[in-house]
Formats: structure tokens, C-alpha cells, sequence
């Protein structure tokens, strides 16, 4: 009967993780005057050679191209090997998503929601009002956003001036990670986004092309 208690106590504690705590950091001076921000600042078209890595070593190669407006949150995006055949192609206008093609393995039920979903939270800031500002114990310049639908999402700035993105669930587990690397230009040539799902997912994707739209 106490192992069973024991059992029930340590499954209870896994599941009610706690947010990492944000503070204004010690000394006076160092304070954070304003939130990173490694997000697109215009219309964008975007072209990345992506590695897939699933659950259980699964491993793949695409392209995919992606057109996001930050101002409107409009995005365009489609998936496609290196023979260039669309696999994949959806817009979202006014949060209404159009799937325009979608074969296998790209047509499961989710998928296209949690993509346009995934892009957003590396290319748009996210929406809502700033809950806290300031720095993580570990030194991280951090900003942090709650969500419409209980979820957190912490932008942060590492000492070595790189950016990250942490969305939470309601519980305090984090659902995404992800990590920019590399800019030049003003657009980063390296992201990585980790997805803790029931079936879990990282994305590798390298910088091609990036084309800002016109004025």
C-alpha cells in the first residue's frame, strides 16, 4: 500500500510542474528594458531545407516555403521533397485555415493545425498582453505571454546573445522549444524547434532564401 502511495505522490508531482520563476534581477542596473524579440518584422517569404527527426529515429528531408505577414498574421506554406512536388500547401487568413493539398504522410487529421500552429510560434510574436518581464535565475533575459487557452509562452535571450521560445502548458510542461542561431541579415540561417507531444518531433531548419515583400 505505500509503494502504491508513493507511485500515486510521484505521477501527481510529474504532472504539476511549476513555470520557472521570472525576476528583476540584482544589481539595480541590469534590468530588462525590453522583451526579445526574434521575430519576423515584416511580410516575409521564407525557403528552408527542414530535417524531421520523429520518435523512434524516423528521419526525413524536405523544403518548405513559407510566406508570413507578422502585421496580419496571414501565413502561406507548403512542404515539398527535393523533386519539388507539393506534399503539403494551407493558407491562413482571418484564423480561418484552407488546406489546398495534403497527401501522406502530411494528411492525419492534426497535422496541418499543429504546423501553422508551430509556424506562428517561431516567426510571430505572440499575442496577449506581457504577464512578466525581467531574468530567470539562470540569467536569461525572459518575457512571458499567457495565452487564450492557458498556455505560457517565455521568450528569452541567453548571455551569449541568443534567442529561445518555451511554450508551457497550463500544467507547467513544456510543449515547444525552440533555439535561433545564427543571424545575419536580419533573419536567422539555423532554428530548431522540439515538440514534446504524444508523439514527439524536432525540426531542423536551415535557411535558403529569405525574401522580403516589397514596400
Amino acid at each position: 500500500m505505500k509503494l502504491a502511495s508513493l507511485i500515486i505522490c510521484v505521477f501527481f508531482l510529474s504532472a504539476c510542474q511549476t513555470l520557472p520563476v521570472i525576476t528583476q534581477a540584482t544589481p539595480p542596473e541590469k534590468t530588462a528594458s525590453a522583451c526579445p524579440n526574434p521575430f519576423l518584422k515584416q511580410k516575409t517569404t521564407l525557403i528552408h531545407a527542414i530535417e524531421v527527426h520523429m520518435a523512434g529515429g524516423i528521419k526525413s528531408a524536405v523544403i518548405g516555403v513559407t510566406e508570413a505577414d507578422p502585421t496580419t498574421r496571414e501565413i502561406s506554406c507548403a512542404i515539398m521533397p527535393a523533386e519539388r512536388m507539393v506534399l503539403f500547401e494551407a493558407i491562413e487568413t482571418n484564423r480561418t485555415l484552407d488546406v489546398r493539398r495534403a497527401m501522406s504522410p502530411f494528411d492525419s487529421a492534426h497535422f496541418a493545425r499543429n504546423m501553422l500552429e508551430d509556424i506562428k510560434l517561431i516567426f510571430f510574436e505572440p499575442l496577449g498582453n506581457i504577464e512578466k518581464m525581467g531574468f530567470l535565475p539562470s540569467g536569461e533575459e525572459a518575457c512571458r505571454w499567457r495565452t487564450g487557452n492557458s498556455d505560457t509562452i517565455d521568450v528569452l535571450k541567453t548571455g551569449s546573445g541568443l534567442s529561445e521560445v518555451k511554450l508551457y502548458s497550463g500544467s507547467g510542461k513544456v510543449k515547444r522549444y525552440i533555439k535561433f542561431n545564427d543571424l545575419a541579415g536580419g533573419f536567422y540561417q539555423n532554428i530548431e524547434l522540439r515538440a514534446q507531444e504524444i508523439a514527439s518531433y524536432t525540426l531542423f531548419m536551415n535557411l535558403v532564401e529569405a525574401r522580403p515583400a516589397e514596400n
